[in-house]
């Protein structure tokens, strides 16, 4: 039997093992995660409008009647190309004679790793329920302190990069402060805090059209989100975060910082490069030919987020979903052409559209020919990611809790979880000052 070793569990890595599942080949999928993510509705984790097991599927119950696959919960951290084998993390090998490597990305602060202390990013469930913590935390710190500088520091946030995921979540943060926890406070008002995204390029939805990018910003205004633009981040701190502007630098008091700015490869792109000779681009993303494959090893695919993929039309492919799922059916039908002995045929990525959504029934839609705003936008988001989502339970789940967070404006999963160890209030800290306490 052909062996097809595929790393990495997410949309191209488990579209790839899917399109597999009648080919005569042993296929191996191997993940660190025992699940596969829909990281596009991690923002509503974040926010608490999903839990995370509503937007992951366990990975052996969705390849669980795939005869010929198997699943390791496992690391790869080494390779062999010449030999064709994978050392994992638990010391063993396993050869192969296909690769398809689909390890994804990971949160990139610019050479300022220390900021992810304080500003946390967006790419692993763990990341959305830390966020999910910082930003419920807020208000109840707000909501106990007694000194007005400190508790407009609490109720300030800002969220670094306009992406489409600081966009969704910047407007989650307007719905948030603005409609979910209206009633619920006594000392402070909700619907008084700061929600501020700062971008580094002259506009929002830098990959959208430019004509979308108004649209985009009157939505996150009428939700109370102020947006900048043209601003470098200097510094994060505990207390907030340095900024360069065209009028000089400045300090934004604000005790949750939310990162949504940057993205790297996994590390494997390094061992790529090491053992296979593979080039990468500034973000660490392999260059591949027009068939996925690393020059001058055929059997090695690389696709994803870690694939630097330029089309005959000169444009590189972002890293998100529509372009993983292409690229993994197009590797395993590429591996199945050539068991059958048919010459390979180059990849051709066919353009879907993108959509983001800003709050309630506000959302933008790009296509190849034309792009439009507004409640039809929102309408088609939610209906591509329902469709999309793995599993039926898991898009019935999510159906019926939209359902009711459209109707009776809640948030049924903004748990405060994680590590209790939040820094103390000015509050706490001078009563217990006064009773005599550290």
């Amino acid at each position: 039997m052909h062996r097809v070793a595929i790393v990495g569990g997410g949309f191209g890595g488990l579209y790839a093992a899917k399109a597999l599942r009648k080919a005569p080949a042993d296929v191996l999928l191997i993940d660190r995660r025992n699940f596969h993510l829909f990281q596009p509705l991690l923002y509503q984790v974040a926010t608490g409008a999903l839990s995370p097991g509503e937007i992951a599927a366990p990975l052996r119950a969705v390849l669980g009647r795939q005869k010929n696959t198997r699943v390791l919960l496992d690391a790869v951290v080494d390779l062999d190309a010449a030999e064709r084998w994978l050392a994992l993390d638990d010391g063993s090998r396993h050869f192969y004679d296909s690769l398809i490597v689909a390890a994804g990305a990971q949160n990139f602060y610019y050479g300022h790793d220390d900021w992810a202390a304080v500003a946390p990013g967006l790419k692993s469930i763990e990341d959305a329920t830390r966020i999910r913590h910082k930003i419920y935390y807020a208000f109840e710190a707000a909501e106990r302190e007694t000194d007005p500088e400190a508790r407009r520091a609490w109720l300030t946030f800002v969220i670094v990069g306009a992406g489409p995921t600081g966009v969704e979540l910047a407007g989650a943060l307007g719905e948030i402060a603005n409609d979910v926890l209206r009633s619920e406070f006594r000392s402070i008002r909700p619907s008084e805090a700061q929600i501020i995204l700062l971008e580094g390029t002259d506009r929002l939805l830098g990959t959208f059209d430019a004509q979308l990018s108004p649209a985009a910003e009157r939505s996150l205004v009428r939700l109370g989100v102020r947006t900048r633009t043209g601003v470098r981040v200097n510094g994060i701190t505990e207390q907030g975060v340095h900024v360069q502007t065209a009028a000089g630098e400045s300090f934004i008091a604000a005790r949750t910082v939310l990162w949504a700015a940057g993205v790297r490869t996994s590390d494997l792109a390094l061992r790529l490069k090491e053992r296979a000779g593979a080039d990468l681009d500034r973000a660490g993303r392999v260059m591949v030919d027009e068939h996925c494959n690393i020059p001058g090893h055929p059997e090695i695919f690389v696709i994803g987020d870690m694939a630097h993929f330029v089309t005959p039309d000169d444009v590189t492919l972002p890293g998100v979903a529509p372009v993983a799922i292409q690229m993994g059916n197009y590797a395993a039908r590429t591996i199945v052409r050539r068991l059958e002995g048919l010459p390979d045929q180059p990849f051709h990525y066919i353009d879907k559209g993108s959509l983001a959504v800003i709050g309630r029934a506000a959302g933008v839609a790009q296509f190849p020919h034309f792009h439009f705003t507004g409640i039809v936008a929102w309408l088609l988001w939610l209906f591509v990611h329902l469709m999309y989502l793995v599993g039926f339970q898991n898009r019935l789940i999510v159906f019926i809790r939209w359902g009711f967070a459209y109707f009776i404006y809640d948030r049924g999963a903004r748990l405060i979880t994680g590590d209790p160890g939040a820094p103390r209030t000015m509050g706490q800290a001078d009563r217990q000052t006064r009773a005599g306490g550290p």
